[in-house]
């Protein structure tokens, strides 16, 4: 084994891992996706930006290289199928953004704003919702299969 001996620099070292930094680099990577879900009307939207922040943290990271899935979600309102909204869940980056996905996402839902949010939340059984029409979708089930509740963050109990 070979050491390499550096002079010391005589300037003050940069922090990289400081909490401001990293904060500032987040912001910026993530403002995009920040500003269009603030502009959603759905409440599901407050779901997916929680989402968001999840995957930035040691827990986000760990479901990223666990699912490795691109999602693809279409929100509506009231009614299957109107005036739907386009979200992607991008567990392969870690990311979550609005607009549809520029390529082809592993699976796509389409679902109601409320059968969303009981689907996340573990009161409605996704199984369930496939068979009363509640949820539908396309591309690889086993992908699909791994779209569970546990991917959203627990609000915490304090």
């Amino acid at each position: 084994m070979e050491f390499i001996h550096k002079k010391p620099s005589r300037s003050k070292p940069q922090e990289h891992n400081s909490v401001s930094h990293l904060q500032s680099n987040f912001q910026n990577l993530n403002q995009e996706s920040f500003d269009a879900m603030e502009g959603s009307n759905l409440k599901s939207a407050a779901l997916l930006e929680q989402l968001r922040v999840h995957l930035a943290s040691g827990a986000g990271k760990e479901l990223v290289e666990k699912i490795c899935f691109v999602y693809q979600l279409n929100i509506s309102p009231k009614k299957l199928g109107f005036d739907e909204e386009v979200f992607v869940v991008d567990l392969k980056k870690g990311v979550v953004s609005k607009g549809p996905y520029e390529g082809k996402p592993d699976a796509t839902f389409s679902f109601t704003d409320d059968d969303f949010l009981a689907i996340s939340s573990g009161k409605l059984n996704s199984q369930m919702a496939f068979i009363m029409g509640k949820l539908k979708i396309k591309g690889s089930i086993s992908a699909a299969q791994k779209f569970t509740p546990d991917i959203f963050p627990k609000p915490s109990k304090l």
